[in-house]
């Protein structure tokens, strides 16, 4: 409704326009017309000659307002198509806002369910100690939940990439590999399997190019088979660094690589797998924060393997190892 009346309003505007646009056009051609016609020269040669330009005029005059009868036809047509253009990319925004904060709200309210449904029922009557530990454990686990949920949503809003590449440094691919391996307990796991090449150095945020790389290591963990391996590969080429890492897990159809990126989502099939649905819309944001892109390569029941490839850092004499 919001969008509608504001279409009406920018197609009367944009009306407007175009007919006072024309108006002055025809206005101006009439006046310039008559206002250089040498009439002297005209009256000279008789009163059939000025009646010849009498009609002249007013066909010209004729002429002018049927023109302006046209385009008070069509101006509006026009008028209406450029608004739908001109709001078409704010209503795709506003609504994809929309079912984003919706989403969030859904994930936001399930945590905190959790959280006070463990402290009615500690509250509820006498518990043992371990009863209570349970409990606290449950809430903690929850709050967490929530704080990560939190984090993650604030990653996905931050807008200025500016202030963010204002920050970088020179980072060690090698470095931040590793540092997202020993933050995935999960993974720990499974057999990890290490294929770097020559260390590649790169500007960048340390802390979120662990997060991005953790995200997908996380992501190979959950849905990978038990006896599965997770194969993390680093190369160089091109001025470009690449980190893939792939899993031997449940795949993806192309269906399914369609929704990948989108926040929130998650298919129906793994609805019993832990998380949000806001792993891989992460590592997309992350990476094009640092000029990069982000490649998936999955099929059904063949596993999946995400690459990220980012530009190395310029070759200076003050480039240095972090």
């Amino acid at each position: 409704m919001m969008f509608r009346a504001a279409v009406r309003r920018l197609t009367l505007l944009y009306t407007l326009v175009q007919l006072a646009l024309f108006a002055g056009f025809a206005v101006g051609v009439y006046l310039f017309v008559t206002g250089t016609f040498d009439f002297d020269s005209v009256s000279s040669d008789g009163a059939a000659a000025i009646g010849a330009v009498e009609r002249g005029f007013s066909q010209l005059r004729v002429g002018l307002v049927v023109a302006f009868a046209c385009v008070c036809i069509v101006a509006p047509i026009i008028g209406y198509a450029m608004a739908r253009v001109a709001l078409g990319p704010l209503r795709t925004n506003y609504e994809r806002q929309q079912r984003f904060v919706d989403d969030a709200s859904h994930e936001l309210r399930s945590p905190l369910s959790i959280i006070r449904g463990e402290l009615e029922l500690a509250l509820s009557s006498e518990r043992s100690a371990a009863e209570y530990r349970q409990a606290i454990t449950t809430t903690l686990d929850a709050a967490q939940s929530l704080i990560q949920l939190s984090d993650d949503l604030l990653l996905l809003a931050t807008d200025s990439a500016q202030d963010v590449r204002g920050n970088f440094v020179v980072v060690s691919i090698a470095d931040v590999i590793g540092t997202a391996i020993r933050l995935q307990a999960e993974a720990a796991r499974k057999r990890m399997v290490i294929r770097a090449g020559p260390d590649s150095l790169i500007l960048g945020s340390s802390s979120l190019l662990v997060r991005a790389v953790a995200n997908i290591i996380d992501n190979s963990a959950k849905y990978g088979r038990a006896d599965g391996d997770i194969t993390i590969t680093s190369t160089e080429s091109s001025g470009k660094a690449t980190i893939s890492v792939r899993d031997t897990g449940l795949g993806m159809s192309s269906e399914m690589l369609g929704h990948a990126r989108d926040r929130f989502w998650r298919d129906a099939s793994t609805g019993d797998v832990p998380g949000h649905g806001l792993g891989l819309a992460l590592v997309e944001q992350i990476i094009k924060l640092h000029r990069g892109r982000m490649v998936i390569e999955s099929a059904a029941g063949q596993g999946s393997t995400v690459s990220l490839i980012i530009p190395t850092a310029p070759a200076t004499p003050n480039t240095q190892r972090p």
